[in-house]
């Protein structure tokens, strides 16, 4: 497809029609109540929540798509100023609320776009979307899959949503002399706070913002901003830190859950206090929580008020494994490259696609090039004849610091904004 069609969570002004697969802020960056460039469609409930997210917006230029039915967009070429017409679907991406994948058909081609999702191979949800998805591609050759990689990473495996939420009610079940905070983001997440208040009958603190959400999501009975009704609270996660649990502690037996597919490590931010941030490479400790029958659950202890419970609304390795193989696509793109085990989609599932094999072997040569020059900027070698262990490890985190910020410095250089904007030379022939 050639640029000036069709954007995906890009926002800039050149596109006649533009769609947005959620309301996470990295997706609608750019995006303001003042936005005025085109037609802009999304899923149902994406719509519901736009004006809260948007107070201002003029809700004329929405344009809902109900889920598995294909829509007409009569557009125009660019370059030949001849009519055009693509067709589009929505596609359930069991992300978030609201969140879809976007099917495209026309003269250039097949092409989908996950934005964020989520391939349970046990959720009910996603069985619906998968057999909406292969119903839609029954005749049709994928030639293009813009794929959320952000766990593209054989390091990274786990459970269900369901499993790990289970895990959630055993951590809280076996600290009942203890208020309980779980970070969270202003949109998600929404079905294991549902699930935790049903559990357990209770129901949960939110701040008003959040509130309101859950009440346009439908949640009117489990939320509440009284303190005074419950002991667990969803906090926002940009407030969820050492320094918050610490500090909660001196008045009450506190412990903080953090629910996310990755390993959780401290990293200092601008002010007071440690956040706890997402790095593949961090280290936690382990431990077992008893379930009621007696059975027991693996879960990560950051420190001793702080649990990271595996609860992910983002594809595993395993489960994005099996997503590309089932659609074995022409050609395939990873939407963020940020993330710092990066590895391009193509390494680990060029078998799975028909790019041909010279295509593959770049990539894998790309990837090993990166791979040595990151090798080589952290390498650190140890002062020469110096003989204090304790001096020597100071200096090599001093000089730890600043390689890492060169090599902070090269990852955004090469980073990928999230959002495209479709055209025919993303990809090479």
């Amino acid at each position: 497809m050639e640029s000036g069609i069709i954007s995906v969570d890009r926002w800039s002004q050149g596109s006649q029609a533009y769609f947005i697969t959620h309301l996470h802020a990295d997706h609608t960056r750019g995006l303001t109540p003042t936005w005025k460039w085109g037609p802009l469609f999304c899923s149902r409930i994406t719509a519901k929540l736009f004006p809260s997210k948007f107070p201002g917006f003029k809700l004329s230029l929405l344009r809902i798509l109900n889920l598995g039915h294909w829509y007409s967009l009569p557009l125009f070429s660019p370059s030949s100023g001849q009519p055009t017409t693509v067709q589009a679907m929505a596609i359930d991406a069991h992300h978030c609320p609201g969140a879809v994948m976007y099917l495209f058909r026309g003269e250039f081609g097949c092409m989908l776009f996950t934005g964020d999702f989520r391939w349970e191979t046990t959720s009910h949800r996603a069985k619906i979307a998968r057999d909406m998805l292969l119903k839609a591609l029954k005749d049709e050759k994928l030639d293009t899959l813009y794929l959320d990689n952000t766990y593209c990473n054989p390091s990274y495996c786990f459970p269900s949503r369901d499993v790990a939420a289970r895990q959630v009610i055993n951590i809280i079940t076996t600290h009942p002399n203890h208020d309980i905070v779980i970070g969270i983001d202003s949109l998600g997440k929404e079905d294991l706070l549902h699930y935790v208040s049903q559990e357990l009958k209770i129901k949960i603190w939110v701040w008003p913002e959040r509130l309101q959400t859950m009440h346009l999501l439908g949640f009117q009975d489990n939320f509440t901003t009284k303190t005074s009704l419950t002991r667990v609270r969803a906090i926002p996660r940009y407030s969820f830190s050492i320094e918050t649990l610490e500090g909660l502690n001196m008045m009450r037996p506190t412990i903080g859950i953090m629910p996310s597919g990755l390993p959780w490590a401290k990293k200092i931010f601008k002010g007071k206090g440690n956040v706890i941030y997402p790095s593949p490479s961090c280290g936690v400790a382990s431990t077992k929580i008893k379930r009621s029958n007696g059975d027991s659950l693996d879960v990560r202890i950051y420190n001793q008020y702080i649990y990271t419970v595996p609860y992910s609304d983002h594809s595993c390795f395993a489960e994005i494994k099996e997503f590309v193989e089932l659609l074995q696509p022409t050609s395939i793109k990873g939407i963020v490259s940020s993330s710092a085990s990066y590895v391009e989609p193509l390494y680990y599932f060029g078998d799975f696609c028909s790019t041909n094999q010279a295509s593959r072997m770049s990539y894998k040569k790309l990837w090993y090039e990166e791979r040595v020059e990151r090798l080589e900027a952290i390498q650190i070698k140890s002062p020469v004849g110096s003989t204090n262990s304790n001096q020597v490890r100071r200096k090599r985190r001093r000089r730890s610091g600043l390689l890492v910020s060169q090599v902070n410095r090269v990852s955004i250089l090469r980073r990928v904004r999230r959002g495209i904007k479709i055209m025919d030379t993303e990809f090479p022939s």
